[in-house]
């Protein structure tokens, strides 16, 4: 065996779906460190073998992985029990090969593992931080526990170099609540989302593909991150949803079908002390007090963005307007003409 000497890191499963996957992006980036992915043979698998079937396996598993490196490894990386066998197979077949263990989790005690396996797993367990040149744990109580069992561990806590992180300063949490399909304003939306890329919009309602599923808008729409679908809920989620907004959309278009009705949704989210921002709809003047008319993509990005931080202040006095607004006093004017039909309407 010749080149360079290496380290070696045997991913539990692939770099895409692996918990630790920054910290080991980063390792990589380093012209010595080279990553495996699990082979064909499951590492479960080597779990449920008789132990001399499963390091017989694992020397045979070494030796293919051997094969295919360009240089000689002077580090094996483990980060999970089950890797044990092939990491120490690698160490045996490679003179003055250390073994290094991430441990990340108290994996003897997982919760899908039965008493045999959990037993299985502490043996393991036991074996690679035995062998272990340096046991590196996420926190400081499992650093604590390996020091406790008489051994040492370096604390190397969890990154998410990876995981986005949008600027709070810069976010507005907008929320659409009903029915997603012909009447929304697909354009609209998608770029509106690009105006404010700050933008949160909480879709509270079943979207219906069978209705815009070939509208490329649509398309685009649910393909942006700042749009979360969350489907249909429940009077009692959707008020809760609202209540994590800063503002309400009306995000229809301006055609016939919707320009002369009035949208309950503007009164639901008043309830919960939100304006409404919507676009130059005739029929939401009646309601003009709570109702921001922004007409074009530009406005209605201004409109949402000058109502960020509702969702930590709600507007009062809209909420006291809304509250106002109960069955028995819209419906006023038809008790006085029942009464001046000659017909009890009660008081």
């Amino acid at each position: 065996m010749a080149g360079p000497p290496i380290c070696v890191l045997l991913l539990p499963r692939t770099l895409e779906g692996f918990l630790l996957g920054d910290q080991a992006r980063d390792l990589l980036r380093a012209p010595g460190v080279v990553a495996v992915e699990p082979g064909r043979v499951p590492y479960g698998t080597w779990l449920r073998l008789p132990r001399p079937a499963g390091r017989r396996l694992a020397r045979a598993e070494a030796r293919r992985v051997l094969g295919r490196l360009a240089g000689v490894p002077r580090v094996v990386v483990i980060f999970h029990p089950v890797q044990e066998p092939l990491g120490a197979a690698l160490c045996d077949l490679v003179p003055g090969c250390e073994l290094w263990y991430g441990r990340w989790d108290r994996y003897e005690y997982a919760y899908d593992a039965g008493p045999g396996l959990r037993r299985r797993l502490g043996v393991l367990h036991e074996a690679a931080a035995r062998r272990s040149a340096l046991t590196f744990a996420v926190s400081g109580e499992l650093a604590r526990l390996e020091r406790e069992a008489g051994r040492q561990a370096t604390v190397v806590p969890l990154s998410a170099d990876g995981f986005p992180a949008p600027d709070p300063d810069e976010t507005v949490v907008a929320v659409s609540l009903g029915h997603l399909g012909w009447r929304t304003d697909w354009a609209l939306l998608r770029d509106v989302a690009a105006e404010l890329p700050g933008l949160v919009l909480l879709l509270v309602g079943a979207w219906h593909e069978d209705e815009v599923g070939e509208d490329p808008a649509f398309r685009a729409c649910r393909a942006l991150p700042q749009l979360v679908w969350l489907g249909a809920r429940t009077d009692e989620e959707a008020a809760r949803l609202i209540a994590c907004a800063d503002v309400g959309i009306v995000p229809f278009k301006v055609e016939p079908f919707n320009d002369a009705g009035l949208p309950y949704r503007i009164l639901k989210y008043a309830r919960l002390g939100r304006r409404t921002v919507s676009p130059p709809l005739a029929g939401v003047g009646t309601w003009a007090d709570v109702v921001d008319v922004a007409d074009g993509p530009r406005a209605f990005a201004a409109a949402l963005r000058a109502q960020a931080g509702t969702r930590t202040r709600p507007h009062a006095e809209v909420r006291r307007w809304a509250l106002a607004q109960t069955a028995r006093a819209q419906n006023a004017p038809l008790r006085r003409r029942l009464q001046e039909a000659g017909i009890d309407a009660g008081r």
